[in-house]
């Protein structure tokens, strides 16, 4: 679905009034992201689909990460955050900034490359296979870590450039590259 005349964005410089500035390339979605969608093959998409459950399971997975974060490495996590790669516009479910790109970057309106570690969750509009192919593109744009997480069959997809872990329910779960030492219990974070 293209969103690109249906929701085009607020011009964040103007703020006396309602003035839009339409989306008609990647270098205006960049400076302007439009809430709840992504950049994907030259269109605007919107991301559909996410249920309780999802939402329960990305601000829970926020949470750990970032109290993880706080507690030794620091950095912060974040949820639906756009980010570019290398391709397009994505907003990974979570996503972890470390604390040498907070530095390099700071806040920008898009991120200008793909988080250091980030979760994708499933919901039930999502196919197993366009979720790889996003973990995929994030590993190809400077993302170290992805977690494909499958609420559902209560699976998780740890994908980094050298390996791919599938965990089950009566697993643990554990950061390979990014976030040294984070580790939790699939059963725990899905519960």
């Amino acid at each position: 679905m293209t969103l690109a005349t249906q929701y085009p964005t607020k011009d964040i410089t103007d703020t006396s009034s309602e003035v839009s500035v339409p989306i008609n390339s990647l270098e205006d979605f960049i400076t302007h992201p439009v809430d709840d969608a992504e950049w994907v093959d030259g269109q605007v998409v919107e991301k559909i689909g996410m249920t309780v459950k999802h939402g329960v399971i990305q601000g829970r997975l926020s949470r750990f990460w970032g109290n993880h974060a706080f507690n030794g490495q620091g950095g912060e996590p974040c949820t639906e955050a756009p980010c570019r790669t290398t391709k397009q516009v994505r907003r990974p479910d979570v996503a972890y900034i470390t604390p040498e790109l907070f530095a390099q970057f700071g806040q920008p309106a898009t991120f200008p490359q793909s988080f250091p570690l980030i979760a994708e969750i499933a919901s039930p509009t999502d196919f197993a296979e366009e979720l790889f192919a996003k973990a995929r593109e994030y590993l190809e744009s400077g993302c170290a870590e992805v977690w494909l997480v499958f609420p559902d069959a209560r699976w998780i997809f740890i994908l980094t450039q050298n390996q791919h872990l599938w965990l089950t329910a009566d697993e643990v779960v554990s950061t390979q590259v990014v976030l040294t030492g984070f580790s939790i219990s699939v059963q725990e974070l899905l519960a």
